[in-house]
């Protein structure tokens, strides 16, 4: 499977980003904590270039801690300052705070030196579509000020949003890289919502998750889809998730369209538990 997804939106963003990125100190990207290498995108990273780049695992409530805490030492180790968040409760947002100060104090040294006032902070935030930026930014600011929504690519156009008196946030529209050659990989964002829903089938990421289920959280599928033996083809589990869900149509066939949907929905939310792809 190759995802080809790259609406005319996400040219004008690419070109918006790369413009803007002189006018900020540095760029925060997000990338989901459940699959942060799959949510890394290789131009946009390309594009910023040298500019000071903090990375944020968004999303961090819905990741297994110790997995999240061995992704943050691989970015670190790449060089980057690197920090979780759960956009949701704000934990994590003093640690991602802290390392925007960092950021910035080489800036605020150079402006004192020279005499000049000390302005805030200049932060881009970038991601990949629905990685939670508006939530992100809705919460450090106190208030709902950058839009949200379910799909990927709803963030529109150029926001500066104030957060305290010491920090501006430059809002930008989600942006993916042209093609997804990797089927792995375009299976797990199409797990997370990343990608639209036109660019995949989610029957074929029902049964991605299922592996990945019976892989890493067995118990998931015993405990909470009430799932008995594991050891049977993935379609002929996903059937039994319809069946024990009360998913059926007109002669008690499965309605696999419906069991594919809530199950996807389900992990989207939380609701099997905290689960990494990664």
């Amino acid at each position: 499977m190759s995802i080809n997804w790259f609406p005319g939106h996400m040219v004008k963003a690419r070109k918006e980003i790369q413009e803007n990125l002189k006018l900020v100190d540095m760029v925060v990207m997000l990338l989901d904590a459940r699959a942060p290498y799959s949510c890394r995108n290789p131009q946009l990273e390309k594009m910023i270039g040298p500019k000071k780049t903090i990375m944020v695992l968004n999303k961090m409530d819905l990741a297994p801690t110790a997995d999240t805490r061995r992704h943050l030492e691989q970015l670190r180790g790449e060089g980057y300052l690197a920090a979780a968040m759960d956009s949701t409760s704000g934990k994590g947002s003093r640690e991602v705070l802290q390392l925007i100060a960092t950021a910035f104090a080489p800036v605020r040294e150079d402006l004192q030196r020279r005499g000049r006032r000390i302005r805030p902070a200049r932060v881009m935030i970038v991601g990949v579509p629905n990685v939670g930026k508006s939530s992100f930014l809705n919460f450090l600011a106190g208030k709902k000020m950058a839009k949200t929504g379910a799909r990927p690519g709803v963030t529109r156009g150029k926001q500066w949003v104030r957060v305290r008196d010491d920090i501006e946030f430059m809002d930008t529209p989600g942006l993916m890289w042209p093609k997804i050659d990797s089927v792995e990989q375009g299976l797990k964002l199409a797990l997370l919502d990343i990608v639209g829903e036109k660019a995949y089938q989610e029957y074929d990421a029902s049964l991605y998750l299922l592996q990945v289920l019976k892989e890493k959280a067995p118990q998931v599928l015993h405990e909470k889809l009430k799932l008995d033996n594991l050891d049977r083809p993935d379609q002929e589990l996903l059937e039994d998730i319809g069946r024990k869900k009360g998913h059926l149509v007109k002669g008690g066939d499965v309605d696999v369209e419906k069991t594919c949907n809530v199950l996807l929905q389900d992990f989207r939310k939380g609701k099997l538990g905290r689960l990494s792809l990664e």
